[in-house]
């Protein structure tokens, strides 16, 4: 007996989970041809979607890792003129640059994307205070100045 077209998954749902499975798996030497070939769905915005969600996935693993670099240098060869996919990989860079305790300026910080500053007030690798205190002075919602503080709070308290 056949199963009725509306139990199945669409197709789109299906190529997404083959292409995240894919690029779980790729190796470094094979990820920009995996990532440009997903790109090429002529589903854009499920291939972008896949792409951000494996984008943040490495650049996560990356963050602090020397070659973060040459990996967003190799991304953005990749995703070309996708605005989306730029200012993530921008974003991520920024992200790194605060992490790493180097240079940025605060419009940066508070022009950056609710996505960027949601991560930057909760993600534990950002522990600047100058960061930090401009997300609770001026993040872009509520939920962010919030979580903002309480970071400041807790980086404020000393380690039991």
């Amino acid at each position: 007996m056949t199963e009725p077209q509306h139990d199945r998954e669409p197709a789109e749902h299906q190529r997404y989970a083959h292409y995240l499975q894919a690029l779980d798996a790729v190796s470094e030497a094979e990820e920009a041809d995996l990532v440009a070939a997903v790109l090429r769905d002529q589903d854009v915005a499920m291939a972008q979607g896949t792409v951000v969600h494996h984008l943040d996935r490495r650049a996560a693993q990356l963050l602090t890792d020397a070659g973060f670099t040459a990996w967003v240098h190799i991304m953005a060869a990749v995703i070309g003129d996708r605005d989306f996919l730029t200012r993530r990989l921008r974003e991520w860079t920024l992200l790194r640059t605060i992490a790493l305790n180097e240079p940025w300026a605060a419009e940066e910080l508070t022009a950056a994307s609710d996505w960027f500053q949601r991560t930057a007030a909760t993600t534990q690798i950002i522990t600047s205070p100058d960061a930090l205190s401009r997300l609770a002075e001026r993040g872009r919602t509520r939920r962010v100045r919030n979580a903002a503080s309480r970071r400041m709070e807790r980086l404020d308290q000393p380690p039991n």
